[in-house]
């Protein structure tokens, strides 16, 4: 599953601020500012990364423009130019009405100072959910040449009857009577010094400037709830096993329609019938006769590219490796495959009948090697002294 990329502008090239928010020329100050805060939440650092913040900047940049009327204007009449450095953030406007919508989006309240210099913002119930941790059972040859693998976890999802609203349907959070929607409480006392003012959370809403009166009945107010989900993963070639696959976005829905956590797909590799890995090698093994591995032959075996011809040639020792390049693993963030190694095993028969026997005795007696038999051995003579006779062929 591929994280989704978003479109921009070269650094070279002129943006323009309606194509970098996503809306039309004639789009409502409603339509600028709900696509600048979907884009905000997908490009913030604290939910994309390091990657999106070249991108959350001209979001930000353009938003700042279009967001004000009168800026707007100029832009529309002359482009860029025609703001003739306006938004450069020092000046009067800066980022303010941006970034209030930042803190807004992310943390419910407006400007980190307070919108006016003080006013108290109430705190927003969205929170981002946790990250997930799963095993993904991986095939080989999927590990040789990379592909598609299906995942089934359990995960908490946006609850589809509120669809994160926490509230029942038709109905909505009530204004908190205690704080009257500012999530803060001021408390007056006397002191030495006169009277003192603290402001604390508020005790009835905890902060939130809302009451919810009548919770989600499928998702008891939380605005999730646990699920089976199915997703396809995109397994690249060469991965081992005990690495670990990140997909952004993919894991627990977060609370109150907050952003969702990380997916971590834990990767174990299983074991195949016929061939295990070697780095980026593969290893099998094959078996021929006494009498093949002697006179030699060619063999026909199955690999994960098809069937593949080996030669094993004659006078074959048992253990004798034949590589076929190529046809190992493919190499992780590397072009190529290793080989595919097969190594030879020679079976001696462990039973013979007379006629096989006797053959095999006159073989031995053609070669001269009819000395290491038992025949020729006598029974009262040393271990050393039969191994003389055995290796020089004396009678």
């Amino acid at each position: 599953m591929n994280a989704e990329t978003i479109r921009c502008e070269s650094k070279e090239a002129v943006a323009d601020f309606y194509e970098t928010l996503g809306v039309a020329r004639d789009a409502s100050q409603e339509e600028i500012k709900k696509a600048y805060r979907k884009l905000a939440r997908k490009l913030h650092p604290d939910v994309a990364g390091p990657d999106g913040a070249e991108q959350f900047k001209e979001v930000t940049a353009a938003y700042e423009v279009l967001s004000n009327e009168e800026k707007r204007r100029m832009y529309d009449m002359g482009g860029e130019d025609a703001l003739h450095g306006g938004f450069s953030g020092a000046g009067a406007g800066g980022f303010g009405g941006a970034f209030e919508d930042i803190f807004s989006t992310f943390f419910g309240g407006g400007s980190p100072f307070g919108a006016g210099g003080g006013q108290a913002q109430p705190r927003s119930r969205a929170r981002r959910g946790g990250d997930t941790l799963v095993q993904l059972d991986v095939d080989l040859e999927n590990v040789v040449f990379g592909g598609e693998q299906q995942l089934a976890f359990s995960a908490m999802v946006e609850c589809s009857t509120c669809h994160g609203a926490m509230t029942a349907p038709g109905t909505e959070p009530v204004t908190c009577t205690n704080c009257h929607g500012t999530g803060q409480v001021q408390r007056v006392s006397n002191s030495i010094f006169g009277q003192m003012v603290s402001t604390t959370t508020c005790p009835q809403c905890q902060g939130f400037g809302t009451t919810i009166v009548t919770p989600c009945p499928d998702c008891a107010g939380e605005g999730r709830v646990r699920a089976s989900r199915s997703i396809t993963i995109d397994v690249p070639a060469g991965i081992d096993d005990g690495m670990q696959i990140r997909l952004a976005g993919q894991g627990d829905a977060g609370v109150g329609g907050g952003p969702a956590g990380d997916l971590f797909a834990h990767v174990h590799v299983q074991d195949h019938s016929v061939f295990t890995r070697d780095g980026d090698d593969l290893r099998a093994a094959v078996e021929v006769p006494m009498t093949a591995a002697a006179l030699g032959l060619d063999i026909a075996i199955d690999t994960f590219d098809g069937e593949q011809s080996i030669t094993v040639e004659p006078g074959t020792q048992s253990g004798t490796e034949v590589r076929l390049n190529g046809l190992g693993v493919g190499r992780l963030h590397r072009r190529g495959r290793g080989d595919l190694i097969v190594s030879v095993n020679v079976k001696t028969p462990t039973k013979l009948d007379a006629e096989q026997r006797e053959i095999i005795e006159k073989l031995a007696r053609l070669r001269g090697e009819d000395a290491v038999s038992g025949k020729v051995l006598g029974k009262g003579d040393s271990f050393f002294a039969r191994m003389k006779r055995a290796l020089t062929g004396e009678e």
